[in-house]
């Protein structure tokens, strides 16, 4: 008797490929299944001036360049034994459903699957992000999965924090040099921990694992706010360590709405550029999601037809801007004198493609609305000596092409959280007002 083949065919939708662009190369010795009316669909993406269409391009060209190995039909070899083929048959498929609707293409997709079941000796799976074609292939015997390469699930998502309970003695040890950490907590670079006296429980100490002396350090003493802003929460005191650290390049803060990301961010980014000079200019972006439906229908040119989504960053200074006045007992210059002094520019990200950024404090805002492709392209604009800060609630996304668990800076969060050179802290205590709090926890 043969014994079953470990190898599997995957059948891919064309939103798995819209999504990940290199996708078919992500599934090992394993072979891939493009159905034809995956490649029609794409043709039909490739001309979007989207991030959509830049991922339908990138795949037609990787496709093009794949035929050089051979015939597409009959199968090509990929890199880990696997193959792509692909399909050009048609399949007959009776759902029982009106005529015009057997030729949907997620219906000549569920043919191509199930002829598919039919014919190989290996485990045939169809791969699509699209939850009701998933239950379709259930329904008609097809075992069906989401596409997961680039799943970080929100409860195992990197907090950038540990507690650890020690002895009086280490405590006092952290002050005095540094403590070396329990192997047992697998500590990252820039990972915060706090020390619980077992003794004394209320006896408290904020440490940094700084990965290149292998010591957890206690936390920087600051002696005067960012532009007034104080922290008003743990969380807070560890975002606002790694902000004011040049050498921690990259930062990401999640966190519910009224957690003071935004806000954090851009105080230390003033104190910076204004104030120590140690940054060019401070760039504020966020991702304008209804761009292409209703940005038209403004009034105004393009700044004043922008204004409105980028209002929720004049919010903010404007709160930091009186929040230091009052600590310095005078009045200091306004969000609009900022900007015409060249200290500060709000933008829409859809600026940003192409441009180099050297020497500058970028903070990216709403950054749970990007894919982990447009992330790498954020930070593959960075020049030399720029910081980007990432900020954003993964629970409130409004793009339809990611979720929770897919979206850029949740991504982000759990691939650099090994690097020197980046910092993730998750807030978890709302600060904007108790209504909002209750707000964001109950409904």
């Amino acid at each position: 008797m043969v014994p079953p083949s470990s190898k599997k065919v995957f059948v891919l939708d064309t939103n798995v490929l819209l999504h990940d662009p290199n996708s078919i190369l992500h599934f090992q010795e394993h072979d891939v299944v493009l159905p034809i009316v995956v490649i029609e669909e794409i043709d039909h993406f490739k001309k979007d001036q989207t991030e959509i269409g830049r991922n339908a391009r990138t795949i037609s060209r990787m496709l093009d360049k794949l035929r050089a190995s051979g015939s597409l039909s009959r199968g090509v070899a990929l890199g880990d034994g696997g193959s792509l083929k692909v399909d050009v048959e048609s399949h007959p498929l009776d759902l029982g459903i009106l005529r015009e609707d057997k030729h949907k293409a997620d219906n000549q997709i569920l043919a191509c699957a199930k002829q598919l079941l039919g014919t190989s000796k290996e485990k045939v799976v169809l791969v699509t992000k699209d939850t009701n074609l998933r239950i379709k292939a259930d329904a008609i015997g097809i075992l069906a999965e989401d596409y997961t390469t680039d799943r970080v699930e929100m409860d195992e998502l990197y907090s950038g924090h540990k507690s650890w309970e020690v002895d009086p003695a280490q405590v006092d040890l952290l002050y005095d040099g540094g403590l070396p950490p329990d192997p047992e907590l697998h500590l990252q670079p820039n990972q915060f921990v706090t020390l619980m006296d077992r003794s004394n429980p209320s006896h408290t100490a904020l440490a940094r694992f700084m990965a290149g002396e292998a010591l957890l350090r206690p936390m920087r003493r600051i002696e005067a706010y960012p532009w007034g802003i104080k922290p008003r929460n743990r969380e807070q005191q560890f975002a606002m360590e790694l902000l004011l650290d040049p050498t921690v390049q990259v930062v990401t803060l999640v966190g519910k709405a009224g957690t003071g990301k935004t806000l954090l961010a851009i105080a230390a980014g003033l104190q910076q550029v204004v104030d120590d000079e140690a940054y060019d200019k401070i760039l504020v972006s966020r991702p304008v999601m209804p761009m292409g439906r209703d940005l038209g229908y403004l009034p105004g040119d393009v700044g004043e037809k922008l204004r409105p989504y980028m209002q929720p960053i004049y919010d903010n200074l404007e709160f930091i801007v009186a929040a230091n006045t009052e600590a310095r007992r005078r009045s200091t210059m306004t969000a609009g004198q900022l900007e015409e002094a060249g200290y500060l520019s709000v933008e829409p990200l859809t600026y940003i493609r192409g441009r180099s950024i050297p020497k500058q404090y970028l903070v990216v805002d709403e950054a749970q609305n990007l894919t982990p492709h447009e992330v790498k392209t954020i930070l593959t604009r960075a020049g030399e000596g720029t910081k980007v800060i990432f900020t954003g609630d993964p629970y409130q996304i409004d793009n339809p092409y990611v979720d929770s668990s897919t979206n850029g800076l949740s991504f982000l969060a759990d691939h650099f959280k090994h690097l020197d050179v980046s910092g993730h802290v998750t807030l978890m205590k709302g600060e904007r007002s108790k209504l909002a709090e209750l707000a964001s926890n109950l409904l």
